[in-house]
């Protein structure tokens, strides 16, 4: 049918008013608090998870738009959190360590606080935002992307010093650390005064007149579980249990396995003589880093509580976009393993929701986010706002927000990008905010990557060095299977050979949504292609495009 260009204009005027009431709307401008939790994964109330008290960050879900499949491009703190403030994969920033500074040894590419500074916005920073050290120049990027100097809690400095009082009365560098507060040194916790910090800074800003872009880094539930001890009555042990696979899967490639060094070197997890690599930890233990992780979740909640109910009680929740997602999750026992560092869903997959008041809640009640004591009657379970199902990634954040505030969203990247400041490796979701179509796109895939140094585990596989690594484990998430393939790297060039294949998976997730059975045979990766395109499987199909795309080495997606 042909219109009149009358008509062509009115009809793109109408669809852009369906499209997002003020979404995208370009006279509006729309503040951001961007709040990021420290290797959480989606074990919360919004999330399904039954056992969890996390009342105000389920309240904050419950009028929000949730992901409920998004996933992190590197299961570690330094790459991942680089990669999201970018919009980068880890093999466009080259980080895939600590050990680096992306615009030294990458790109100067533009981060999302940079690029709101540069469009009139003070920028601010508190706790754990970017990895601290080289890899954001020993100065969270500041002045590049922050407006003033990041704060960052005084009594961080003793997280992992001698400060749990353990069993014998005396002070260790322990896993589980529950602490009397007032006993602690400067009576304080990082989250605690991060909150502080935070509540600060959104009066200062108040009445400023200028937009602002507030990030809050919390660093729970990061180990060492240094937690006000009260949340342990929380989760009593006879109501914490193992997770249903424990155990080493039989044929998970021993390239993909990660030894968990960190939780080893603590001195209560020292003391237990665990074997390595493949040791379990004894399973009364496993109950307690299970209630201490709990525990450490629900501490974070109170702070992100707190946190919002300033934001309400100041009049700027109406004015102001709620981010809330974290870097990565973490593994509670799953496949034997804990930790992050590895490729699995448990190590990968994150919240992530927002909240844009108009768009995704419209205000009914005379407060938005009151504060909700976890410790009061049992929390209110709240019923999610709208859910969105297909496959996302940390990436879509920077685009997304910048849409969702106001500003115009950065340009999709070429396949070489290095030489490009500002442009994203992500995608704009905020056409999922009026969009009631939620059926599974085949289409959608999350890539995650994670180096290892050798074929079996070693005392570095967690986090090796850029030197050392000789393997990248290149994953692909669809709403069906989870492949990854373990190739030959060359950290001296970047580059993957995906001829040189040390090991795969293969799940499919319907019948294996644990990632507990691995279909993959290894002697038989080049006839891979062949035997799917043979297959009449729908996830056969899919599995076969996204494999060709892979080896055909798109920049855009992962692969130098």
């Amino acid at each position: 049918l042909t219109m009149s260009l009358s008509v062509q204009k009115w009809f793109c005027v109408l669809i852009l008013c369906m499209f997002s009431h003020d979404v995208v709307a370009k006279t509006v401008r729309r503040n951001v608090l961007f709040i990021m939790a420290d290797d959480l994964r989606p074990t919360l109330g919004c999330y399904g998870d039954p056992i969890v008290k996390s009342p105000n960050i389920d309240q904050l879900a419950s009028k929000s738009n949730v992901f409920l499949n998004a996933y992190a491009q590197q299961a570690v703190c330094g790459p991942s959190r680089t990669s999201l403030l970018t919009s980068r994969r880890p093999d466009t920033t080259r980080l895939y360590d600590f050990n680096s500074y992306w615009r030294v040894h990458a790109g100067n590419y533009t981060t999302l606080p940079q690029y709101f500074k540069s469009k009139g916005y003070t920028t601010m920073s508190v706790g754990k935002v970017f990895h601290p050290g080289i890899a954001s120049n020993h100065s969270d990027d500041y002045p590049y992307s922050w407006s003033v100097p990041p704060y960052h809690p005084p009594s961080f400095k003793y997280e992992n010093m001698k400060v749990c009082k353990g069993s014998d009365g005396k002070l260790h560098a322990n896993l589980l650390c529950s602490v009397n507060v007032s006993e602690t040194p400067l009576g304080t916790l990082p989250d605690m005064e991060s909150t502080e910090e935070a509540i600060r800074l959104l009066k200062s800003t108040r009445d400023s007149g200028k937009n602002f872009f507030l990030a809050v880094g919390f660093h729970k539930p990061h180990i060492p579980f240094r937690i006000p001890q009260d949340f342990l009555t929380l989760y009593p042990l006879d109501k914490m249990s193992l997770p249903p696979d424990p155990y080493v899967p039989k044929g998970l490639p021993s390239v993909a396995y990660n030894p968990w060094t960190d939780i080893r070197k603590r001195e209560d997890v020292q003391a237990l003589n665990i074997s390595f690599p493949y040791g379990p930890i004894p399973k009364d233990f496993q109950l307690q880093i299970q209630q201490h992780y709990y525990a450490s979740v629900s501490y974070m909640d109170s702070q992100v509580g707190r946190l919002l109910n300033t934001l309400d009680y100041l009049g700027l929740a109406e004015d102001t976009v709620v981010v809330f997602t974290s870097d990565h999750g973490w593994s509670l026992g799953e496949h034997g393993e804990w930790a992050k560092y590895s490729n699995f869903d448990v190590a990968t997959r994150i919240p992530l929701m927002f909240y844009v008041a108009g768009v995704t809640a419209v205000r009914p009640w005379p407060e938005t986010f009151p504060y909700i004591n976890v410790f009061g009657p049992t929390p209110h379970r709240f019923t999610r706002g709208r859910t969105v199902s297909n496959v996302n990634e940390l990436l879509d954040i920077f685009p997304t927000v910048s849409v969702l505030a106001g500003l115009k969203p950065p340009l999709p990247c070429p396949d070489n990008s290095f030489d490009v400041e500002l442009c994203t490796e992500g995608h704009d979701l905020a056409y999922t905010f009026n969009n009631d179509d939620n059926r599974k796109k085949s289409e959608a895939i999350a890539f995650s990557q994670y180096p290892r140094p050798a074929d079996t585990p070693q005392e570095n596989s967690d986090l090796p060095d850029l030197k050392d690594i000789r393997i990248m484990g290149y994953s692909l998430r669809s709403w069906d299977y989870r492949f990854t393939v373990w190739a030959g790297f060359d950290p001296a060039i970047f580059q993957a050979n995906l001829s040189d294949v040390h090991g795969g998976e293969l799940y499919l997730l319907e019948e294996d949504p644990g990632q507990d059975h691995n279909l993959y045979n290894t002697s038989e990766h080049s006839l891979l292609l062949c035997k799917l395109g043979q297959g009449q499987q729908p996830w056969a199909q899919t599995l076969k495009q996204h494999l060709l795309y892979l080896t055909a080495g798109n920049k855009s997606k992962g692969m130098a």
